[in-house]
């Protein structure tokens, strides 16, 4: 089989040395994706942090709306009276 390659072709036996090195970085980067990795503080707390923010946004804004004596219904249709038109 030796005369039936294209010249500039590398031997069978040299690409075959390259094989386990490609296969070993394959399987290294496999199992980097399926191990199971600890949870760190987002996982454990995040959506209980974001439950807890919102929390205390809707608190304290409510507070300060409900204290700051603002009046709602700032439209004047109804409490302003027209004056007399002068020429």
């Amino acid at each position: 089989m030796r005369g039936s390659q294209r010249p500039g072709s590398r031997p069978r036996a040299s690409l075959d040395s390259s094989r386990p090195a490609r296969g070993v970085q394959r399987t290294a980067v496999r199992q980097t994706h399926h191990r199971k990795h600890e949870p760190n503080f987002h996982d454990k707390y995040g959506n209980l942090v974001l439950i807890g923010g919102a929390a205390v946004f809707a608190t304290v804004w409510g507070y300060v709306f409900t204290k700051s004596g603002m009046e709602w219904g700032l439209s004047p249709v109804g409490r302003v009276t027209p004056k007399e038109w002068r020429e």
